[in-house]
């Protein structure tokens, strides 16, 4: 049985964190990857998504010549949307191989791995050993149990970016943030698009002021949204169709596409954990310490799969601080402040706690809204849809979450991370100057509208 120094499971992007300080270590890696090279985020998530959501934001902007003052009349070559897609997920997917292959001290083992014992993995029959492992598996799209479902051709998010042409109608179960940006960009690629969603928002996670501002978008480009509504049923028989029942009644939608985005499902179940004695928790999540390791001494679970953030960024922290466990830094997981982007157009741009959570933890808090067609640059770029908000903590002055709805809000977001980690109170941060004429520049007079939540 050959013997590692370290095993990492899953080419996700905390694989790449991890690799950049112990490759220099000089000492021997194994990464063993069942799929593709680069997991969900370069392959079917953010990079290939991203991609697309930078296409559909163009050809909309062409065709709001008129409110510019230009004549366009722009033509979708969607041949050339996915090329050029896959021309930038590919080089990424292979970057990182190449990296791997390239390095003396690192045997890329493609293949499906599972614990033989507390230390030892089987893959492709083989058994090896690692002195510290590292699972990085991440998760995989769920299917809700709907009658039919099972005996049609339905996609997940990674199947659909291998479509050849835009659908006529897209049918979407699931008003999540997957299912809310593949709504914006097939509308603008000159689909039909209706999204079935169970509860009675979009986004349940957010405040609802949010999810009516992101709502009002679609809808404002004619993407139908039903909300509290059950999907009872689902056939196919030349295109789709789907029985569905609300407040109004039962009725049938037919479409030519059907994709369902409604939660994913760990890829824990994969591993044979049993074998290792590793612990699970809730939705079969693998279960962590404040460092990232498991119940199991030298075995750690960084990205999705330990239930702590579902997100790159989460995943490249996750890294960081098994990074600094092993070579003495101080990060831990519960230093961690949320933060993500939801990428639409507008984007949404999400810290730290929301009002309601922040009510539902016990703080006395005050909030501030300003909405995009009070700050100039928004006005100037004819992108006033959305709004700021900040949520304050009214005993200790300190920033507690915010959303930024509106152009910029996804970069925005960023400036309020480090201003909470830096716990500097917003009185202060209402002093700083800021460059004009910019969105951002705004966001210290937002404080000016604090106001106590009862």
């Amino acid at each position: 049985m050959k013997t590692y120094d370290h095993i990492i499971v899953g080419t996700g992007q905390a694989t790449g964190t991890l690799l950049g300080k112990l490759i220099p270590t000089g000492d021997s890696i194994a990464v063993i990857e069942a799929n593709k090279v680069g997991g969900s985020c370069v392959n079917y998530g953010c990079t290939p998504t991203k991609t697309m959501v930078a296409s559909a934001k163009a050809i909309h902007m062409a065709r709001r010549g008129e409110f510019y003052g230009f004549e366009a009349d722009p033509i979708l070559n969607f041949s050339r949307v996915m090329e050029r897609m896959n021309e930038i997920r590919n080089g990424s997917s292979d970057g990182l191989k190449g990296w791997m292959e390239s390095t003396e001290t690192v045997d890329l083992i493609q293949g499906r791995a599972e614990f033989s014992g507390t230390k030892s993995l089987s893959v492709n029959g083989e058994e090896i050993k690692g002195e510290k492992i590292y699972l990085n598996v991440g998760t995989r799209p769920s299917a809700p149990p709907i009658p039919g479902l099972d005996k049609v051709d339905w996609m997940d998010s990674a199947k659909l970016l291998e479509l050849k042409e835009v659908p006529e109608h897209l049918l979407i179960i699931g008003g999540g943030y997957i299912g809310v940006e593949f709504a914006q960009v097939f509308k603008r690629f000159g689909a039909q698009v209706t999204i079935i969603q169970r509860d009675h928002q979009l986004m349940p996670f957010e405040d609802k002021d949010i999810a009516d501002s992101v709502l009002k978008v679609l809808e404002g480009e004619d993407i139908r949204v039903l909300l509290n509504t059950n999907t009872l049923s689902v056939s196919q028989s030349n295109g789709f169709e789907i029985q569905i029942e609300s407040g109004s009644g039962e009725e049938t939608l037919k479409g030519s596409h059907l994709l369902v985005a409604a939660g994913r499902n760990t890829n824990a179940d994969t591993l044979n954990l049993e074998a290792a004695g590793i612990e699970t928790y809730g939705r079969n999540f693998i279960k962590v310490d404040d460092h990232c390791q498991t119940n199991v001494d030298g075995v750690f679970a960084v990205g999705d799969v330990n239930g702590h953030g579902a997100f790159t960024h989460t995943a490249v922290n996750d890294g960081e601080i098994v990074l600094d466990y092993l070579f003495g830094g101080p990060r831990t997981l519960s230093q961690r402040i949320p933060i993500y982007g939801l990428f639409t157009d507008p984007p949404l741009g999400r810290v730290g706690l929301t009002e309601k959570a922040a009510i539902e933890k016990g703080h006395k808090i005050m909030k501030a809204i300003r909405p995009m067609s009070r700050i100039s640059r928004a006005k100037e770029m004819g992108e006033t849809q959305g709004f700021a908000k900040l949520i304050v903590d009214a005993e200790t002055d300190l920033i507690l979450g915010g959303a930024i709805h509106g152009p910029g809000g996804d970069e925005i977001i960023n400036m309020f991370a480090a201003i909470m980690h830096s716990q500097i109170p917003c009185r202060k941060y209402r002093e700083v100057v800021l460059v004009h004429p910019t969105v951002s520049e705004l966001m210290p007079y937002v404080l000016d509208g604090l106001k106590p939540v009862n």
